[in-house]
């Protein structure tokens, strides 16, 4: 079903490419965003890295920018790469606010931080150790919620787990309605 689906994106693609008012310039950048997509849904990060660092060189759309942006963030993610998966995220966010996978993956990896804080503060002999941990896990927990908050309000019927989590935790701002207006 997937190669399906593939396949059927790559003809509609081609094709919109063809007759679409684009530039020479803003085709290739298109055609280079597609051959990142398709390397990065086959696992091959490096050849979908080399395509999206190529399409920012030709594409100027800001808008278009953000989403070559938050796949290079992707991969840098799934890569491990946290530190450079936020500054990608980051930037996609800055040309295109309203991108809430984006916001949704900073919360994620703000969370995992925190969790990772927190089992460390277990293993702590001293007090003082201890809390020190706890803190911090609870500030990277705060973080994640803050960007978490963002994204459910974007689109407040894709992360039902993340509204769970903020009730849950309390650090859900308002009431779960202002989520949805």
């Amino acid at each position: 079903m997937g190669n399906f689906i593939d396949k059927t994106f790559t003809v509609i693609a081609d094709i919109l490419l063809k007759v679409l008012p684009a530039s020479k310039k803003e085709k290739q950048a298109f055609s280079y965003y597609r051959a990142g997509m398709t390397a990065q849904t086959k696992g091959r990060y490096s050849e979908a890295l080399e395509n999206y660092y190529e399409a920012l060189t030709l594409e100027e759309d800001p808008y278009d920018r953000s989403y070559t942006l938050y796949n290079i963030g992707l991969i840098y993610c799934y890569s491990g790469k946290y530190t450079q998966s936020l500054e990608f995220y980051h930037q996609a966010l800055n040309l295109n606010p309203n991108l809430p996978q984006a916001l949704y993956n900073i919360g994620i990896i703000y969370h995992m931080q925190g969790t990772r804080a927190e089992d460390l503060s277990s293993k702590q002999e001293s007090e003082e150790r201890y809390e020190k941990y706890i803190n911090l896990s609870n500030k990277l927990y705060d973080k994640a919620g803050e960007y978490w908050r963002r994204a459910v309000k974007l689109a407040p019927d894709n992360y039902p787990g993340v509204i769970n989590w903020l009730v849950i935790t309390g650090r859900q701002q308002n009431s779960l309605e202002n989520y949805k207006s």
